[in-house]
């Protein structure tokens, strides 16, 4: 197994309006990984996309209409997250839990005038798809999500037909707050994920929720807390001691040498690019303090390809609970 370089990158649109000739607005340009978890000071048309914080597992793309933002969820980590414009007065985005139906790059609309709509990707058959668009900063689709160009291309290498979309809130009661969890607040059902109260247990471990698949293991100085997702579902939570005041983001995989060695190495995120394939050394593992018999479970569980995320976001509970309607349930269609 080889890491890859991680992509971060922030942009600004480079669509205007469905009815007008594209163009750009800004240059693309390189941000920190920490960029990622500051979604309430993205401009309109920006994005910041890093996938190999959850480099494997189930993809979910949650769009909040409240504060026009779409994120990306893979293995249950926050990997992407940009700003959208949904549906305006009269042709709002309808909520629900939706699949990708089908995928077009190249798409123009059969309903206003064969406008571009650069790779669509179809929710209903009646039209409401998330593509590259215009984002004047509001509301002003005519049903679509409209999303950053280069970020919908992004996004569009990387999702497959049947892909799980989530559609909720109101773009008429807007909420500047953001949801601070680094974890999806919301399973491929659309249900809320309930979080896991340790109360006076030092930790749990479930792994019977979800037997197999790539680990995520997420270290928050933060919370001080470290918590284990396999296919985008929590099996393990525990109480740490980290003793790092390193406010950057890192990510660890865990790679199978040539000579059948197990290692960890980084992969060198933007801001860290001089850690790549660097082994994790003695000293940062000792920062880490955790109850031996979680530590134990982890490591019996551990496989290559597994992946270590340290950062400083929240991996707590968004405390929203809204109920959102199933609104389509079309068998998908290649």
């Amino acid at each position: 197994m080889t890491s890859h370089t991680c992509l971060v990158l922030v942009s600004t649109s480079l669509m205007a309006s469905l009815s007008s000739a594209l163009h750009g607005q800004g240059a693309k340009t390189s941000s920190p990984t920490e960029f990622i978890r500051a979604v309430d000071r993205l401009k309109p048309g920006e994005w910041v996309w890093a996938p190999n914080i959850a480099p494997a597992g189930p993809l979910l793309i949650y769009v909040d209409l409240s504060r026009q933002i779409a994120t990306v969820y893979r293995n249950g980590i926050r990997i992407a997250v940009a700003t959208v414009s949904s549906g305006k007065p009269g042709h709002e985005t309808p909520t629900g839990v939706f699949t990708i139906l089908q995928k077009d790059a190249n798409h123009h609309s059969s309903l206003y005038n064969s406008a571009p709509m650069p790779y669509q990707q179809r929710l209903t058959w009646d039209g409401v798809a998330l593509h590259a668009g215009g984002l004047p900063g509001y509301p002003e689709s005519h049903g679509c999500v409209h999303l950053p160009y280069d970020f919908s291309r992004e996004l569009f290498a990387i999702t497959s037909i049947g892909a799980t979309v989530v559609i909720a809130g109101s773009a008429v009661d807007h909420v500047r707050a953001s949801n601070a969890s680094l974890i999806a607040p919301i399973d491929a059902t659309g249900r809320p994920i309930p979080q896991a109260i340790l109360g006076e247990k030092q930790f749990t471990w479930t792994p019977e929720k979800s037997p197999t698949g790539p680990l995520t293991i997420i270290v928050s100085r933060l919370d001080q807390r470290v918590v284990v997702l396999r296919n985008g579902t929590e099996i393990g939570r525990s109480v740490a001691q980290v003793n790092d005041d390193d406010t950057g983001s890192h990510v660890i995989t865990l790679v199978r040498t040539r000579d059948g060695i197990s290692r960890w190495l980084y992969i060198g995120l933007p801001g860290h690019a001089e850690e790549e394939g660097r082994q994790l050394d003695e000293a940062t593992i000792n920062r880490l303090r955790l109850p031996r018999a979680f530590y134990d479970q982890i490591k019996a569980a551990l496989r290559p390809g597994d992946t270590i995320l340290m950062t400083n976001s929240s991996v707590g509970d968004d405390g929203q609970g809204r109920q959102i309607t199933v609104m389509d349930a079309v068998v998908p269609q290649p």
